[in-house]
């Protein structure tokens, strides 16, 4: 895989306290995935692979998250399994508004030139809240960052132990002002609208036997190129592709 990239970057963390949250590879499932109808959402190839592409930071205890609608910080409050312990440590109201801040636990470094993208989950949706996202140098940084999650209605929300409340993937930071993105017309590339031509076709060929019941067709149930890594049309052959993705344990 290396080949594909100038350099594998670097990704350290380094705890704040002697128990910070569990890092743990991206988990490709997701429990509205499990329940589609012959759990047809992870035909999507790309779904199950945005889903494990990065690591999850997990929520060390049980909490729920009270609003009342205002925006002063008191208007929030965030309590835990014990609502006589304090949780300041995992979970705050620092910013008002609605927004609920929780620390990672680490100060994380990456290589120069490599960010970190801070986000909730992806192909994640949670009632009533709605997780915030940032892309945080962390080739330099010398102090760490918050994930914030913002209340979308008054009204309570819980999070469990083990869900993870932040997910985290390096990005080349330093490189992304250096693509130039470019419209072309498919006269540009007489292969390229051949395999797309012989795709749409193939696709109309197909949705149109399904909708038939053809019984071939319905067994096959679904076309199974991107998974596969296959061109249809036969003119291209990747020379990197992934159906499956499982990353590194943090150590």
């Amino acid at each position: 895989m290396s080949e594909f990239l100038p350099m594998i970057p670097e990704l350290d963390c380094f705890s704040e306290h002697p128990n910070p949250p569990e890092i743990v590879p991206g988990d490709p499932a997701r429990g509205w995935m499990d329940a589609t109808a012959s759990r047809f959402a992870y035909r999507c190839t790309p779904l199950a692979i945005a889903n494990s592409s990065g690591w999850d930071i997990l929520l060390p205890q049980n909490l729920s998250v009270h609003w009342n609608g205002g925006n002063e910080k008191t208007d929030l409050l965030v309590v835990g399994d014990d609502p006589n312990a304090s949780v300041a440590h995992i979970a705050v109201s620092a910013f008002g508004h609605g927004v609920v801040t929780f620390h990672p636990g680490y100060l994380f470094r990456t290589s120069p030139g490599w960010a970190l993208s801070v986000r909730g989950a992806p192909n994640t949706v949670k009632d009533g809240i709605a997780p915030l996202e940032g892309l945080v140098e962390t080739d330099w940084l010398p102090f760490t960052f918050t994930m914030n999650w913002r209340m979308t209605r008054p009204g309570t929300v819980y999070f469990h132990k083990d869900e993870p409340f932040c997910f985290i993937q390096p990005v080349p930071h330093a490189a992304l002002d250096q693509i130039k993105p470019r419209v072309h017309s498919f006269a540009d590339d007489a292969k390229l609208k051949q395999s797309f031509d012989f795709w749409r076709n193939a696709r109309a060929d197909f949705n149109k036997r399904l909708s038939e019941r053809d019984p071939d067709t319905v067994k096959e149930a679904w076309q199974r190129n991107y998974v596969k890594g296959v061109d249809p049309s036969g003119n291209y052959e990747p020379e990197f592709h992934l159906s499956k993705r499982r990353l590194n344990p943090v150590k």
